[in-house]
């Protein structure tokens, strides 16, 4: 062993240092490795798959009828109108005077309303003639009931039965509550569609012959959701991309009903899954991510 002593060991004593330095860095196993096993993707919203339930909804297009309507003529021939005393769109009650009309012997009759409900149409002008048999006086909608008549295809007539609830639309109305009342049992032969009836609940004054659209729950079904964005459709089928461990994995699902902007999955995800809240084609399997959890209104 040689020593090394005075102005020698002087010079040689920084190199000495260096050595030991980078002898130490190097002794430090595995901080390179580490940095390089560590995901540095870009980042993604993510959002927790979570229960949720699901209507079956059939959707029935179609128009507003009056569901009885009363046809209000004189009993006798040859009398003449001389008062009109109701218009179309007045409601009525029963017995209330409609018009009065005069007798070829001398004095007047009075026209009067056999039902409650809503005046429809009327024809009568004053000093015309008044049959029983002709025209109709005035037209009543027998106690201002509706129906909805609309057509479904048969696919969806094999799901509706008499009392299903409805919310139906008509136009220049309010939304308004509806009841299933008839299913026809047959279908059109040229279009396969079939017809269904539906009575309208309200107190608004509706349009006959307006069109109207009226959603049926006919089931439900509960089970995973996630978004709509969250589903991609391609030639491998139906996936869904979710993060574990930091990486991308793609799913294949099942899926089911559709509502509010969710999708049931029945088959492929599990509750508490982290789900890309926007998938697409960017993202491949086994890429890095960092995933950012989405907040509770999906931003």
């Amino acid at each position: 062993m040689t020593e090394i002593t005075g102005r020698g060991f002087s010079r040689q004593l920084p190199a000495l240092i260096t050595a030991a330095a980078l002898c130490c860095i190097a002794s430090q196993p595995g901080r390179a490795d580490d940095a390089d096993a560590a995901p540095k993707g870009s980042a993604v919203t993510v959002l927790k798959a979570s229960k949720a339930c699901f209507p079956a909804i059939v959707e029935v297009s179609g128009v507003v009828r009056a569901r009885e309507e009363t046809a209000v003529r004189p009993e006798r021939l040859g009398l003449k109108v001389i008062d009109i005393l109701a218009d179309a769109g007045d409601t009525v009650t029963a017995g209330q005077t409609l018009a009065r009309l005069s007798l070829p012997e001398g004095g007047t009759v009075q026209v009067q309303a056999p039902v409650a409900g809503l005046i429809a149409s009327f024809s009568a002008v004053i000093g015309a003639i008044a049959s029983g048999r002709g025209e109709a006086l005035f037209s009543i909608i027998a106690r201002s009931e509706f129906d909805l008549i609309g057509v479904v295809t048969t696919r969806d007539l094999g799901k509706l039965k008499v009392n299903q609830t409805a919310r139906i639309k008509v136009v220049g109305a309010p939304e308004l509550d509806g009841k299933v009342t008839r299913v026809s049992p047959t279908v059109q032969p040229d279009s396969q569609l079939g017809q269904v009836t539906l009575a309208v609940t309200s107190n608004q004054r509706l349009l006959i012959n307006s069109s109207g659209r009226a959603l049926i729950k006919t089931s439900q079904s509960c089970g995973v959701a996630v978004p709509l964005t969250a589903v991609l459709y391609g030639s491998a089928g139906t996936v869904v991309q979710v993060v574990r461990r930091a990486r991308v994995e793609t799913r294949r699902v099942e899926v089911g009903l559709m509502y509010g902007g969710q999708l049931e999955i029945r088959d492929g995800l599990q509750e508490g899954d982290m789900v890309v809240a926007r998938a697409g084609a960017i993202l491949r399997e086994g890429d890095p991510v960092r995933p950012v959890t989405a907040s509770a209104d999906g931003k």
